[in-house]
């Protein structure tokens, strides 16, 4: 059993982008959002009002089954996903193929982004929007 991270009030968001600066640091020890593997928008035109895009945890992810390098593949926890960076060709598929539109790019490294359901957002969310959720999996720890 492990952890996902989930939407858990998204009307709650105030756009601070708190979570995204969380996961930048805490992953590739930047100061700014432009490696986070989620992200925070704002509806243009309507005051606060917020869409939160985070990798819903795919038990058959799309972006892995679309990599035709296998860099991307199905977490060993069982759900979402790890990337091979020596396997990535930068062909971009995986991300057009996340019907959930929440596997994010790194346009420095030409590599996906994914989100290790680590929970490090959650801490730093100050209105409580995000949590993580117990999953079941089928796959058993060696």
């Amino acid at each position: 059993m492990g952890k996902k991270l989930v939407v858990k009030d998204r009307e709650r968001c105030i756009g601070c982008y708190s979570c995204m600066y969380a996961c930048s640091r805490a992953w590739h020890n930047i100061i700014g959002i432009e490696k986070s593997a989620m992200r925070v928008k704002n509806y243009p035109g309507v005051e606060g009002a917020f869409s939160v895009r985070i990798c819903q945890a795919c038990l058959e992810p799309e972006c892995a089954e679309i990599c035709p390098t296998g860099a991307l593949k199905l977490s060993k926890k069982g759900y979402g996903v790890e990337l091979d960076r020596k396997k990535c060709t930068h062909c971009m598929r995986c991300v057009k193929a996340c019907s959930a539109g929440a596997l994010q790019w790194d346009d420095e490294t030409q590599m996906p982004l994914p989100c290790y359901h680590c929970g490090v957002c959650v801490m730093y969310c100050p209105t409580n929007v995000l949590d993580m959720q117990e999953v079941v999996t089928n796959v058993q720890n060696a």
